[in-house]
């Protein structure tokens, strides 16, 4: 490896790299060396506590010693082999993801993230259907490769339209704080709530044509976009849905898979089996790119005589099979889905203190390890800190200032989200909620009573 000073990650970074999500003029990375368990720090040696799991991926924590240590040994061993070649990992991981996956889903696709994993999803329910359409959340977020952006609702599909896959319709998200259908009496029951979005879908479905739809698409927990846990009764009743119309049932489970919401998968809160569901993120921990697409197998018999026509050069990479084998291990070893829903109990806690000590905190959210803050201007007219899709000096203020002190996590619109490693304590739970305690006072100044 090049060697170079500490002091010139930075500048080295900046010269030449183009940046995500970002306009480049207005790049400021923080230059990070190392990482452990639930901290990083950067190369001024300030620690930063990490409420984000990097990329809402870090399940295990950083640093664990025994998926390292799978991902040398298979280094050593076979570093590589095509995706036509049977190895090792590609033997162990089918059997280890049997374990933990719903019953049913016995067949499995490896792609290099989720966004792949997405839209090689897409082509598996049109090819088994016979059908085009793709039935996918306003507040849905899926992947920005062209197909995967396409499928997202949120304003990031906006800026690349007009897309290169058509057949994609969009419907509301069971967003019960903010519900379209309930402005005017926003105390509305569960179940009343749950019926009139199952019957929103419905008629979407009515209008487009049962006979045109191969797939509902659906984040089992809508990730970025809000942290939005369907009441009980919407999951079931969407699979319900789709299997009145013979329709496909896809779970996008890329951010709310492998112990976030306390359960190895979050469809396991309402005993759903989608047809298909897609992974990424928390199946490696992030230690090393890998996605996959989980099948049932009257799905992949499709393809018993007929090609299916796809495929990538690192397809069952086996340094990234190796790190997911490791990763579950791990899970499994140290218990980590039990904890998360034990810590998320906690958590669950301490938000609540929040909507109690703020004017500017509308509502919390959270499901396991999986919150959202929401912030806003009035609790009566529930006004966001930030509008829809844009941010605000408020929210840039509170960002700031939880990253001067420490605190990394992701603000999104009028949103702040936690999404911690699953190993992290109640007491480093407990620090980063006083900085971000402090932080809300900013919103507070803002907010009418």
């Amino acid at each position: 490896m090049i060697n170079i000073p500490e002091s010139r990650i930075l500048p080295y970074s900046l010269e030449h790299n183009f940046w995500t999500w970002s306009a480049q003029s207005k790049v400021s990375p923080i230059p990070i060396k190392s990482a452990k368990g639930v901290y990083f720090w950067d190369v001024n040696d300030k620690r930063y506590l990490d409420l984000n799991s990097m990329v809402m991926c870090v399940n295990i924590g950083h640093g664990d010693e025994r998926v390292i240590n799978a991902i040398i040994d298979q280094a050593r061993e076979l570093p590589f082999a095509g995706p036509q070649f049977a190895t090792k990992p590609r033997a162990v991981l089918g059997k280890k993801l049997i374990e933990i996956v719903p019953k049913g889903l016995t067949k499995f696709l490896y792609t290099l993230g989720g966004a792949d994993a997405n839209e090689n999803a897409i082509k598996l329910a049109r090819a088994y259907t016979g059908k085009f359409k793709i039935l996918t959340r306003y507040r849905s977020y899926h992947g920005a490769s062209y197909g995967a952006i396409a499928l997202t609702g949120d304003p990031r599909r906006v800026a690349w339209e007009p897309g290169v896959m058509p057949g994609v319709v969009h419907f509301l998200d069971p967003y019960q704080y903010r519900s379209t259908f309930h402005r005017s009496r926003p105390d509305v029951s569960d179940e009343e709530f749950t019926t009139d979005y199952l019957n929103h879908l419905e008629e979407i479905i009515q209008y487009e044509g049962a006979e045109t739809i191969a797939a509902v698409m659906i984040e089992s927990v809508t990730g970025t976009n809000g942290i939005i846990v369907p009441p009980n009764g919407y999951i079931q009743g969407v699979r319900e849905i789709c299997d009145r119309n013979n329709i496909l049932l896809i779970a996008d489970e890329v951010m709310s898979g492998f112990g976030r919401t306390g359960e190895w998968f979050a469809v396991n809160h309402w005993n759903v089996v989608p047809d298909i569901m897609t992974m990424a993120k928390g199946l490696t921990s992030g230690y090393a790119p890998l996605g996959a697409v989980a099948m049932k197998p009257e799905i992949a018999a499709t393809f018993n005589d007929k090609v299916f026509q796809g495929g990538l050069t690192y397809n069952g990479h086996p340094i990234s099979l190796a790190a997911a084998i490791a990763n579950i291990q791990v899970m499994q070893d140290d218990h980590l889905i039990e904890k998360a829903k034990q810590t998320g109990l906690v958590m669950k806690e301490m938000l609540a203190e929040l909507v109690e000590r703020h004017p500017s905190v509308g509502e919390v959210r959270s499901i396991g390890l999986f919150g959202a803050i929401e912030l806003v201007k009035n609790k009566l007219t529930r006004e966001p800190a930030a509008p829809f899709g844009g941010s605000s000096a408020e929210m840039n203020a509170v960002k700031k200032y939880l990253i001067d002190n420490g605190i990394f996590l992701y603000t999104h619109w009028n949103l702040i989200l936690l999404i911690p490693p699953l190993i992290i304590t109640e007491e480093q739970l407990a620090e980063g909620m006083s900085v971000i305690d402090k932080a809300i006072t900013i919103t507070d100044k803002v907010t009418k009573s």
